[in-house]
């Protein structure tokens, strides 16, 4: 009786400890999982923002090459448009600058990377923040060529500002022309209009690369949270 007793005692705490075991392994599972959705959540809403920026930033480039077209079209003699003078000039050697929420990657980081249970997933959100990001900052801010305000400004300014013409409240509202450049000047001009163009595509590219990374990653952690939920 006492044996049967002694069993019984053993295996009641036996299977207490082991469910307590697993109600903290379930629990400690559980929290897992809302922090991932939680984080998950957080780096979705950072990438719809980030989105918004690329856009906004790739529209600007272009506007940059359209300014570019226009210097290009009027130091050869042609046409062109005397009201959009000013915001190509604006824009003409314009930078711009790479912003990237990464609340949500920091928090990811701070909880330990693993916490991303899908491989796939938590590869392509690395690689986004890690390498893709840094690309577009370095480039931006960075990459001397990149810096066309710096690089190019001066140069091209010297021979535009002295035609330019302003209004009574000192903003630009046309240009003498033709402009009096020779040969040399109009080279010089016209392979600071090339560099600045090329560049300017060149990241666009780059640009392109981001997007379609952000959507294919954005729906991930949509059907990732939609599986968690």
């Amino acid at each position: 009786m006492k044996i049967k007793r002694y069993t019984f005692e053993f295996l009641s705490i036996f299977i207490a400890v082991i469910s307590a075991f697993a109600l903290n392994n379930w629990n400690d599972h559980r929290k897992d999982r809302e922090a991932e959705s939680k984080i998950l959540s957080e780096i979705n809403n950072g990438l719809s923002k980030d989105m918004e920026d690329v856009r906004i930033n790739m529209y600007g480039h272009r506007i940059g090459i359209y300014a570019n077209r226009y210097f290009q079209r009027l130091i050869n003699g042609q046409p062109v448009s005397r009201d959009s003078l000013a915001t190509y000039y604006f824009n003409l050697c314009r930078d711009y600058v790479s912003i990237q929420n990464t609340s949500g990657y920091e928090t990811l980081k701070s909880k330990g990377l693993e916490i991303i249970k899908r491989d796939s997933l938590r590869a392509d959100i690395i690689a986004l923040y890690e390498y893709d990001y840094n690309v577009l900052r370095k480039l931006e801010e960075e990459h001397y060529e990149m810096q066309f305000h710096q690089s190019s400004f001066k140069e091209i300014n010297q021979f535009l500002a002295p035609h330019l013409q302003f209004d009574s409240l000192n903003k630009i509202s046309g240009i003498v022309l033709p402009l009096e450049l020779d040969e040399s000047d109009q080279a010089l001009l016209q392979s600071h209009f090339w560099r600045i163009t090329s560049n300017r595509k060149f990241i666009l590219e780059v640009y392109r690369g981001v997007e379609v990374k952000i959507e294919k990653l954005r729906g991930a952690i949509t059907q990732e949270l939609k599986r968690q939920s």
